[in-house]
């Protein structure tokens, strides 16, 4: 019978010890927009306004690969304390703070 095998860290790549602790995450970043901005609705029509992007989207050039990866993204894994700590760190710093990256 064997234990608790080591694991690696998601972020630095340092192996957390099979006894040590260890934090799993699971990060989804999806992106949105609202595209039927009113105020750009051609005078009241929704309708024309919606078929107005219908055509630029099919007459852009983005990959739909890449126009996927802007919209989605996710990772799981485990990380150690001291990116555990950073991270914890940098995300209550973007509530505490409104300024920009």
């Amino acid at each position: 019978m064997t234990g608790p095998r080591a694991k690696t860290c998601a972020t630095c790549g340092r192996v957390i010890a099979a006894h040590a602790v260890y934090y799993r995450f699971s990060l989804v970043l999806e992106g949105e927009q609202d595209i039927l901005d009113p105020s750009d609705d051609l005078e009241g029509n929704p309708g024309e306004a919606l078929e107005a992007l219908l055509r630029r989207l099919d007459e852009g050039s983005a990959d739909p690969g890449e126009m996927e990866a802007q919209v989605h993204w996710e990772r799981a894994g485990v990380v150690c304390s001291e990116c555990r700590a950073v991270a914890v760190r940098m995300l209550n710093a973007a509530t505490d703070s409104h300024e920009p990256h």
